[in-house]
Order: C-alpha cells, then sequence, then structure tokens
C-alpha cells in the first residue's frame, strides 16, 4: 500500500475506485466500504483509496477538547493495509482545505487531482465548509464529471447501527465483547514497557507498565483478560487500568500480569487485545484481598477460551 500526505505527491495511470472519511477504528462497517471498493476496483480496473485525515478535524475545531481516538495512526495505516487498499491519503486539515465547499472538494480534489471515477460513501457522512458537500451534490455532480457515486447503508449487530461512537462508549462502559463484535477485531492497545512502582513483584504478581500514545482511547478502569504480543509471541495476560487505590495510588496507568512469563521487557514495544472484563476498579480493605482478587482473575484467565 503506498501512503500520500500531499496530493500532488500521488500519480497514477489508472484511475481511483475511492472512500472518504474518519475510518477510526476501520470497523465492520468501514470493512464493508472497502470490500465494496475493491469489488469496484477489480471489476472495472480501478486502483482503490482511502481519503482520510490526520490529526482529526476536531483536533482543528475544537482544539481544547479531550478527544481519544479508537486508532493511533499507525494501527490505521496496519487494517487498511491488511483489508487490501492500495493507495491511502493522509491529508492534513489545514485551513485551505478546510475552507473548500462540497463542490469546490469534489472538483479540485477528488476529480483534477484524484481522477476519481468511483466514489463510495457512508450512511451519514457529509464534507466540505459548513457540511456542504453530501450524497445528493455527489449525485448532481457526477453526471456532470462522469463518475459513478454509492451510499453505503448503514452495517448493524442487533438492530443496532455499528458507528465508531457506539464503539467509543461500549469500551468506556467496559463491554468489550460489544465493541470487539462491532469492530471486527479484538481492541488493543500498544506502547512501551516502562519502569513502575514495582509493587506486583513483592505480591508475587509483577506486571509491566505500559506507556500508551495519548491520543489511543483506553477502556474503562478496572480489569481485563487480555492477550500479549512480544515480539509476535502470544502470552495470555490480566491487564489493569486505574490509579491503584489499595495502595493510593493517583496516577492513571496501564499494567499487564503476563502469565508464564519472567523475561526482563523495559523498554520493548509490546501489544495487548482486549478479550473480556474482569470486573471494575476495586479499593481492597488491604494486600490480603487484594491477593485474593488477583488470584481469582488469574483463573479466570487461565481458564479464558482464546
Amino acid at each position: 500500500m503506498k501512503v500520500f500526505k500531499n496530493f500532488t505527491d500521488y500519480s497514477s495511470q489508472k484511475p481511483l475506485a475511492l472512500s472518504l472519511g474518519m475510518f477510526d477504528g476501520v470497523h465492520l462497517g468501514h470493512k464493508s466500504i472497502i470490500d465494496e471498493l475493491i469489488k469496484r476496483g477489480t471489476e472495472n480496473n480501478l486502483e482503490t483509496a482511502i481519503l482520510t485525515f490526520w490529526p482529526h478535524p476536531r483536533f482543528v475545531f475544537n482544539p481544547n477538547e479531550d478527544l481519544k481516538l479508537l486508532n493511533t495512526l499507525e494501527e490505521k495505516k496496519q487494517l487498511v493495509e491488511r483489508y487490501g487498499i492500495d493507495n491511502l491519503f493522509l491529508k492534513e486539515f489545514d485551513e485551505e482545505f478546510r475552507n473548500l465547499t462540497g463542490e469546490e472538494f469534489v472538483r479540485q480534489i477528488l476529480i483534477d487531482k484524484l481522477n476519481v471515477k468511483y466514489l463510495i460513501i457512508g450512511y451519514d457522512h457529509s464534507f466540505g465548509k459548513n457540511k456542504s458537500g453530501n450524497f445528493e451534490l455527489l449525485q448532481k455532480l457526477s453526471k456532470e464529471l462522469d463518475f459513478e457515486v454509492e451510499q453505503m447503508e448503514a452495517i448493524n449487530i442487533h438492530e443496532n447501527n455499528i458507528s465508531s461512537t457506539k464503539i467509543r462508549n461500549a469500551l468506556l462502559a467496559g463491554k468489550i465483547r460489544e465493541a470487539n463484535e462491532m469492530l471486527g477485531y479484538s481492541y488493543s492497545v500498544s506502547g512501551t514497557v516502562v519502569h513502575g512502582k514495582k509493587i506486583g513483584r513483592t505480591i508475587g504478581y509483577p506486571t509491566a507498565n505500559i506507556d500508551t500514545e495519548s491520543i489511543k482511547l483506553l477502556p474503562k478502569k478496572g480489569a481485563y483478560i487480555v492477550e500479549v504480543d512480544i515480539k509476535g509471541q502470544f502470552y495470555k495476560g490480566m491487564l489493569s487500568i486505574g490509579t491503584n487505590p489499595t495502595v493510593n495510588g493517583e496516577k492513571l496507568t496501564v499494567e499487564v500480569y503476563i502469565l508464564d512469563f519472567d523475561n526482563d521487557i523495559y523498554d520493548e514495544k509490546i501489544t495487548v487485545r482486549f478479550r473480556d472484563f474482569l470486573h471494575d476498579e476495586i479499593k481492597f480493605e488491604g494486600i490480603e484481598k487484594l491477593i485474593e482478587r488477583l488470584d481469582e482473575d488469574k483463573r479466570l484467565t487461565e481458564g479464558f477460551n482464546f
């Protein structure tokens, strides 16, 4: 897959089958769009492309908003490539771009610069200054500018439309299985293993503290069953998101106890994939009660069907 940050860097002999949007999470709704793009591209000898924005436009419009995303940039690239797209455009949402009307965007970018012949958008997508671009505008322009446009219907699970917002809300409620079902894969968090207070090792549960990217959404505080990926090797793990209230902690940490593992992995990058929710963050009466709960969490993790 080729990645472009500027439209001027792109040139191809083939026209494009393209979709645009944030694609945060690259969830099953997005995958249905990608699958259709690839199908149309194959049928009509078109290259496939996703046009998305980085950073998120909401960081531009609301710089003080504490928006958390389902994907880091690297994760988004990996998912889009895994699903078979040829080209990924990562456009900065700068002043010039945000002032393009919907029609200007279609004419100047999609047609003049990218030679789009097939365009597919999500069921609720709008674009351009003041959201002046929508499916109706695209239908009108498609006849004049000689491209085909399609609007995908929402993908439903249990009669609920899949959306990035619903996935965020599920994660923030600790509903891991529900979020993973909408994503089509296990939600993950990656980061570098850093030194912590090393309290876990004194009670038989040494943990790896993970330094995560600040824009990445963390599920609600609590304990989780996770799969841990260390250099392509997979281990069962118990992960905690919280402040360690039993030992009067204050800073939010992400810590994972890796079953059947005792190697030194400081400064290594690891990935944890969330599989199930164990329980909310608990302030125990003492260390003994904490250990009892950790023993029970370990039993549940060992018995979990990975």
